[in-house]
C-alpha cells in the first residue's frame, strides 16, 4: 500500500512573519550590526536604491511622507515607501513602485531573508526592513521614502549612508525607555539620521531639541534648513501660502484634516522644492490620504450605532504631542457640538500626558482595552487615568459597547476613537 506523505503547509506572509518574531527574544533591541550583517549577505540592497528621503520625529512622520509621496505620484513619479507600524495588514508597510507589495512577492522576500540570516538573532523589525530594502533594490522607481521605526540613530532604516534628504518632524516625549527622558536626548536619537552632504530639513523644535539638531548638522557638514527660518507656511484665504528662497506658492489646504497637518504639509513642500525631480505640489495636497489621522468613519458597524446627525472619527495618536494637537483641533474646528472620546492605550504610553490636553474639550470618555493586545491598559485602568484628568469616564467591554453608550448621551455630537494605532487598526478592520 502506498504511503501518503502529508504536504508541508504552504508558506504565507502570516506564518513567515510569526516565525521571524522568534529570532530574537526582544521586540526592540536597538543596534545596527545584525541588520548590516544580513544586508551584506543579501548583496547590500541599501546601496542600490533610487534617491532616498529618510524621516525621523515623534509625530507627523507618516503624514509628511504621505504628502510628499502624493506630490511625487501626482507628477507621474513611481515611489517606494516603507512605514511602520501597519494598521490592518503587514503589507501596508511596503509600497513598491507606488503599489502595495503583492502577497507572493512578500512571501518570497521574507523567505529569502530568513534563509540568508541563517538563524542568527535578529529583531522582527530588522529582518522585515531588510526585506523592504531588498524589494526596493530590485524594482525601478524615482524616489524612496523611509520612515524610522523608533528613534533614528540605531533604527534599522539608518543603514542608508547617502540619502538625498533627511527630514525631522515634530519632536516630543515618547519611547523614553529607549530614547532618553529629556527632549535633548530624544532629539539626539532622531538627529542620528543626519548624514554628511545630505541636506536636513527640520520643523522648528523646542530650544533644547533644536540645539542638538543644529550641533549634529554642523558636526557632519550637512546643510540644515529649518521651518520659519528657511521656509514659512501661512493660511491665506481658503488655502496656504508658502515661501522658500525664490519660491512663493499659493496652495490648497491639505486633504488631511487638522491645522497640525499644515506644518507637516509645509515640511513636505519644502522637501519637494529641495529635491530634484517632478512634484505636483497642489495636486498632491489635494490627493493625500493617510488612514487613522483624524479620519471620519462613515461605513461599517460602528458608525451605524450612532444616531442620525452624529459623527464618528478615528485618530491613532498616542503620546502627549498627539494629545496636544487633537486638543487644538477640538478647541477650534470642533467647538460647535459635544465631543465624546473612546480611548484605549498601551501600558507603555503616557496615558495622562495624552489625555490631559483633551480634558477641557471632551464631555465624557468611554474606555476600552485594545482588542487582542496583551500590552493594553485595561478599560478600568484607562478610566482611572481619565478621571484623574478631570473627565467623567466609564470602562466598557468593547468598542461596540463604548460607541453605543456614548450614542445615548446628548447630541448630535462627535465621537472620537483615539489613543493607539493598534486600536485604530482594530477599528479599520471592520469599519473602513
Amino acid at each position: 500500500m502506498a504511503t501518503i506523505t502529508a504536504m508541508p503547509p504552504a508558506q504565507t506572509p502570516e506564518n513567515l512573519l510569526e516565525r521571524l518574531k522568534q529570532l530574537h527574544p526582544k521586540v526592540i533591541d536597538l543596534a545596527l550590526d545584525r541588520v548590516r550583517l544580513l544586508l551584506d549577505d543579501l548583496g547590500n540592497p541599501e546601496q542600490h536604491l533610487p534617491p532616498v528621503v529618510h524621516v525621523a520625529g515623534t509625530n507627523g512622520k507618516g503624514s509628511t511622507l504621505a504628502t510628499l509621496r502624493a506630490m511625487a505620484e501626482a507628477a507621474g513619479q513611481k515611489v517606494h515607501v516603507y512605514i511602520s507600524p501597519h494598521l490592518v495588514h503587514f503589507a501596508e508597510r511596503i509600497t513598491v513602485a507606488s503599489a502595495v507589495i503583492a502577497e507572493t512577492e512578500l512571501t518570497d522576500l521574507l523567505a529569502e531573508c530568513e534563509t540568508a540570516n541563517q538563524g542568527r538573532p535578529i529583531t522582527f523589525f530588522e529582518i522585515t526592513t531588510a526585506a523592504a530594502l531588498l524589494a526596493f533594490s530590485r524594482r525601478p522607481a524615482d524616489l524612496c521614502l523611509l520612515e524610522t521605526g523608533l528613534g533614528g540613530r540605531w533604527d534599522a532604516t539608518n543603514v542608508v549612508e547617502r540619502p538625498a534628504l533627511t527630514l525631522i518632524t515634530a519632536i516630543s516625549f515618547d519611547h523614553q525607555a529607549f530614547l532618553g527622558d529629556t527632549l535633548a536626548a530624544i532629539a539626539g536619537e532622531k538627529a542620528g539620521i543626519i548624514k554628511p552632504g545630505a541636506p536636513c530639513l527640520s520643523l522648528q523644535q523646542p530650544p533644547e531639541a533644536m540645539a542638538v539638531i543644529r550641533s549634529k548638522a554642523a558636526q557632519l557638514g550637512a546643510a540644515l534648513l529649518v521651518e520659519e527660518e528657511d521656509w514659512q507656511i501661512r493660511p491665506e484665504g481658503a488655502g496656504l501660502s508658502i515661501s522658500m528662497g525664490p519660491h512663493r506658492l499659493d496652495l490648497p489646504l491639505p486633504a488631511l484634516p487638522g491645522r497640525h497637518q499644515w506644518r507637516n504639509a509645509g515640511l513636505a513642500v519644502a522637501a519637494a522644492l529641495t529635491l530634484p525631480g517632478r512634484f505636483a505640489i497642489s495636486d498632491g495636497l489635494r490627493r493625500v490620504r493617510w488612514p487613522a489621522r483624524l479620519q471620519r468613519l462613515t461605513a461599517g458597524p460602528l458608525p451605524a450605532l450612532l444616531p442620525a446627525g452624529w459623527e464618528l472619527w478615528l485618530d491613532g495618536g498616542h503620546n502627549p504631542g498627539a494629545g496636544q494637537v487633537l486638543a487644538e483641533h477640538a478647541a477650534g474646528e470642533w467647538r460647535n457640538r459635544p465631543l465624546y472620546l473612546v480611548v484605549g492605550m498601551l501600558n507603555s504610553k503616557d496615558s495622562r500626558g495624552f489625555i490631559d490636553p483633551l480634558a477641557p474639550f471632551a464631555a465624557r470618555v468611554a474606555t476600552v482595552a485594545i482588542p487582542g493586545e496583551p500590552n493594553s491598559l485595561s478599560a478600568a485602568e484607562m478610566a482611572k487615568q481619565a478621571e484623574r484628568a478631570g473627565l467623567p469616564a466609564e470602562p466598557m467591554a468593547d468598542l461596540r459597547a463604548a460607541v453605543t453608550a456614548l450614542g445615548g448621551r446628548p447630541g448630535p455630537a462627535r465621537v472620537l476613537i483615539c489613543g493607539s494605532l493598534y486600536l485604530a487598526g482594530a477599528v479599520l478592520r471592520d469599519n473602513s
